[in-house]
């Protein structure tokens, strides 16, 4: 293989989408011949799949700490997902308790030189520098969940739709309010952990309230942990004496809020939660806590992500997209569970 060639096939890999030269792409563009329309159709009959086994890859893996439910099943799906394909090698490294170890961690996987590495950081800003000499090194990277600043930090971003989270709450609150006849309602928000996708979905409840002309009256920050949950819902419950709605924006400090809420003996409110768990899914299927839905931020994307990274570094597409490389980007809708749909979440819950 030339040099040139090399080139062209490097650029497949860490970028997506075909690599054209100058004298392609002049052709392309000034050509009057009009294409076949089934030159931009997938062929049908193709029956392998992206299932079918293709060269064997090593796919690096790193995420912060299992400390909470959520996290848990990220490491739990990728691991697994890795399990179910012959054709790659897993290799996880310790992401730690904080940035600088994740930073520390994935310095080492690169040196070992695997074929891709899937990353959830700490914090996408305090991560990016090394998902950047990744890139730099010819390893792509796919950035899940919480997104690195620089577009150039990697290859394929794939994860929730934190903005759409807030609206799908927002409207739920909204409307079941409207519904009850009520005019100005007192509504509380429990928020995570001050990064980037917290905000996002603060920012898009906000915007879903103010379509019904409500607006958040307390905002109290926990940690995505159940004790903090607890801290930050018994001061929200102190400040408020009443409330007609609460969002809580993870289920797993859920538990914590409604522990502070039984202990408060409070319950002239509604409460919706987030990330669609075992436990909130059962509690909004039993009917007898505040807790009457919960909006999707499924950790099922830990295992796209392992199956999207095999096929990057494979230099395979999606096999029923046209393109020949993988999306740059997947973002994963944001449901409402409610008591209504929530048997069909059951196998979704972490």
């Amino acid at each position: 293989m030339t040099q040139h060639s090399r080139d062209l096939s490097r650029r497949r890999l860490l970028f997506g989408g075909a690599a054209v030269g100058a004298a392609t792409l002049l052709t392309a563009c000034t050509s009057n011949d009009t294409p076949a329309a089934s030159t931009q159709t997938k062929a049908a009959g193709n029956s392998e799949g992206n299932n079918a086994p293709g060269k064997k890859v090593v796919i690096g893996f790193s995420a912060p700490a299992a400390d909470h439910g959520w996290m848990g099943a990220i490491h739990a799906n990728a691991k697994a997902q890795a399990a179910a394909y012959s054709d790659v090698e897993f290799k996880e490294v310790d992401g730690g308790s904080n940035s600088e170890a994740q930073r520390s961690t994935l310095g080492t996987l690169i040196a070992q030189k695997p074929d891709i590495i899937v990353v959830l950081p700490h914090d996408g800003k305090e991560v990016n520098a090394v998902a950047l000499q990744a890139m730099q090194a010819g390893i792509p990277i796919v950035n899940l969940d919480r997104a690195f600043p620089d577009a150039l930090a990697s290859r394929l971003v794939i994860k929730g739709d934190n903005y759409g989270m807030g609206v799908s709450a927002g409207h739920y609150i909204g409307k079941m309010l409207k519904d009850k006849g009520v005019a100005n309602p007192i509504i509380g928000e429990i928020a995570g952990l001050e990064i980037p996708l917290t905000v996002e979905r603060s920012e898009g409840f906000k915007a879903a309230l103010a379509t019904y002309g409500f607006k958040v009256n307390n905002r109290r920050s926990a940690e995505f942990t159940s004790d903090s949950g607890q801290r930050e819902a018994s001061q929200l419950l102190q400040a408020l004496p009443k409330i007609d709605a609460i969002w809580n924006h993870d289920d797993d400090q859920g538990i914590g809020v409604l522990a502070a809420i039984k202990q408060a003996n409070r319950s002239e409110f509604f409460m919706v939660g987030g990330a669609g768990s075992k436990l909130a899914i059962d509690a909004i299927k039993a009917d007898n806590t505040v807790l009457k839905a919960t909006v999707t931020y499924n950790p099922s994307m830990a295992s796209s992500a392992v199956s999207l990274a095999r096929l990057v570094a494979q230099g395979r597409g999606l096999g029923d997209l046209t393109e020949l490389q993988v999306p740059k980007e997947v973002t994963l809708a944001s449901e409402t569970i409610t008591k209504e749909n929530a048997s069909s979440y059951d196998k979704l819950g972490f």
